[in-house]
């Protein structure tokens, strides 16, 4: 493996003469790791509830477009076919579903989706073949989860806002 060299002795391995029994490893201390660990339960504690709260304000806002599509929908429905076009509220199951007839044009179920729950000043409202809202009273749809609510306003025009 080595050539010889005439009078000269084998050569020797790098780090032979350094060679010491004892080594030292390094590694952390149980001191260390439990002052990580009680670090990052603190961290954690305060994040979690930050976290949680701005996914019940996503899940609102995301079932509020959701369900103010289905209005839309029906509202341009009831334009192009030129016939009334009903929209149902089901709060227990919240629910928001669009009808022409028994034909069922479009339905959300934002409890499973989003999680949300649904209030509603009226179980039903209809768009008439003008897209203008057919009934007395104006509409609101009350989505809730967590501290968040959203409220989406029908007018009897057939205007949306939220």
């Amino acid at each position: 493996m080595f050539a010889r060299c005439p009078g000269r002795s084998a050569p020797e391995l790098p780090g032979a003469a350094d060679h010491h029994p004892i080594t030292r490893l390094s590694a952390f201390t149980l001191a260390e790791v439990v002052v990580v660990l009680f670090l990052t339960g603190i961290l954690l504690g305060l994040a979690i509830p930050r976290i949680g709260a701005a996914a019940d304000h996503a899940a609102v806002r995301a079932a509020a477009t959701d369900a103010a599509s289905v209005f839309l929908v029906s509202r341009n429905a009831a334009i192009y076919r030129r016939a009334s076009v009903a929209v149902f509220i089901d709060t227990s199951a919240a629910t928001v579903a669009a009808r022409v007839d028994s034909e069922l044009l479009l339905r959300r179920d934002l409890r499973q989706a989003y999680g949300v729950r649904l209030t509603s000043t009226r179980d039903s409202m209809a768009y008439d073949a003008r897209g203008l809202g057919i009934g007395a009273a104006n509409l609101s749809l009350v989505l809730r989860r967590g501290r968040f609510a959203e409220t989406l306003f029908v007018s009897r025009l057939g205007r949306l806002r939220y």
